[in-house]
């Protein structure tokens, strides 16, 4: 049975081919660089919805002997190529800007470009609602990735209508390259926060500090006297919770444990649409001053007697 999130790469990349063959058939026609602009885009949409297709079917697989914790973070490392692509071609796209500029090329065929562009903006636009909602409903890094990319092609779309409106209404060629230009940017600045959430997942940075809140929340027992290295991490579906539960010597471990497994079953009521990965260990005493040094350990020990 196919997931949604491959359906959704397969819808994209479906949109992506056919939006790739009517811009750019129209964009080379015309010599318009915003058209042509939007055609790269869309080349690399395509390339782009492929490589997710096959980075979700990769970390959609469990854990095994060899990857004991899955293949969740090929979704961090999938948006930040994602993201690179994306600034690759808007920096190729703003030296087709002042290539134009320079040499002084006019544009043709505005009528059959205006229509394209129409069209193309009316399927992106149905295509990042179908995404959001499949990001949503999944929380999939990688179809949160291609949602917000293809959002900026809706921008993008836009931005060349009112290009080639432009054009056809003054025939002036400068509203094509400052817009074709400007596009380029935006192109570069909306990559920045993909290739930023990718690498903070690669580097295993913590959760957001209001989940970090509710599972603070849940440590908080009469027999838990404290607890220390609460350390949190998300890859893919996955969180990955650690923490260390102090309790009186006295205690049974038969208790402690029962203890700890109430523990687990409220961090994972937090949210029940991702899977917690959860890793308790349990205390006699507060031994975290003795197992590292006092610079780290500043700040992270929590008491909650």
């Amino acid at each position: 049975m196919i997931s949604a999130e491959k359906k959704a790469t397969i819808v994209a990349t479906a949109t992506a081919i056919l939006l790739t063959l009517i811009k750019l058939s129209i964009g080379l026609l015309s010599g318009s660089v915003a058209v042509l602009a939007s055609a790269m885009d869309s080349i690399l949409d395509m390339f782009v919805s492929i490589f997710n297709y096959f980075a979700i079917s990769k970390s959609e697989k469990g854990a095994d002997e060899v990857y004991n914790y899955g293949r969740g973070k090929i979704e961090a490392l999938a948006s930040v190529i994602e993201g690179t692509v994306i600034t690759v071609s808007g920096l190729y796209l703003f030296y087709s800007a002042i290539h134009k500029y320079i040499v002084g090329k006019s544009s043709s065929y505005l009528n059959e470009s205006l229509l394209v562009m129409a069209i193309s903006l009316v399927i992106t636009i149905v295509l990042v609602i179908y995404l959001n909602y499949i990001a949503k409903k999944t929380n999939n890094m990688v179809i949160k990735a291609d949602a917000l990319h293809y959002k900026t092609d809706v921008w993008t779309n836009i931005a060349v209508l009112a290009s080639v409106g432009l054009v056809y209404i003054t025939k002036i060629e400068l509203f094509d390259i400052i817009i074709g230009g400007a596009i380029s940017i935006y192109i570069v600045y909306s990559a920045y926060e993909l290739i930023k959430e990718g690498v903070e997942v690669l580097l295993d940075k913590a959760v957001e500090d209001e989940i970090v809140d509710k599972i603070k929340q849940t440590l908080i027992h009469p027999k838990i006297t404290n607890y220390h290295f609460l350390k949190t991490r998300r890859a893919g579906k996955n969180i990955f919770v650690d923490v260390h539960l102090v309790f009186d010597m006295k205690i049974s471990l038969y208790e402690a444990h029962s203890i700890s497994d109430i523990v687990e079953e409220k961090i994972k009521q937090i949210d029940t649409q991702v899977e917690w990965i959860i890793n308790i260990h349990l205390d006699p005493y507060d031994d975290s001053v003795q197992n590292i040094p006092q610079s780290i350990n500043d700040g992270k020990k929590e008491n909650i007697i």
